[in-house]
């Protein structure tokens, strides 16, 4: 009999263990030194160096052709920014955020009476809805859950991202 609780009690702890997974991924392998996105190939590209780490398909602005002009015109901005913040609680699984607006971008927008916005993310899936097709976030990059963490696990804050028409 106690051998049975026993076993029992072991193969109930194990199937919990199994259970829980962890949205954060440890990573060990080459430091990524730049991530790329293209747009119009609708890719994301971790690289170290000129080589690619790993290569992801997105989903952009629901506007994504052309560079981000003025908060809620629904486009993902193109240049050259870094990855400025990680956040562990988002809507949106995990993200990293980009360090858009730049000086050119206030400036550009404020020429014409309108705000550059801001809040612009690599991030996975919402929290409290379900996307209706392709191109649906309001400018960020969006990947799956479980792309994000392998995303979230590999990039750190000070890494250069461009995007790319």
């Amino acid at each position: 009999m106690k051998r049975r609780t026993f076993t029992f009690g072991a193969a109930a702890s194990l199937a919990v263990a199994g259970c829980s997974s962890s949205k954060f991924q440890p990573y060990r392998g080459p430091e990524v030194t730049s991530v790329v996105v293209n747009k119009g190939a609708r890719s994301l590209y971790l690289l170290h160096h000129d080589d690619v780490l790993e290569g992801f398909k997105v989903d952009l602005g629901f506007a994504p052709v052309g560079h981000k002009e003025f908060e809620g015109d629904g486009k993902t901005p193109e240049g050259t920014y870094l990855i400025n913040r990680r956040n562990p609680n988002s809507d949106f699984h995990l993200s990293l955020g980009i360090s858009y607006p730049n000086t050119m971008d206030v400036a550009r927008a404020r020429a014409i009476g309108k705000s550059p916005g801001g809040d612009i993310f690599i991030h996975g899936q919402p929290l409290d809805f379900r996307p209706k097709g392709p191109d649906w976030t309001a400018g960020c990059i969006a990947v799956k859950d479980r792309e994000i963490e392998q995303i979230y696990a590999m990039v750190r804050v000070g890494t250069t991202i461009t995007l790319r028409a």
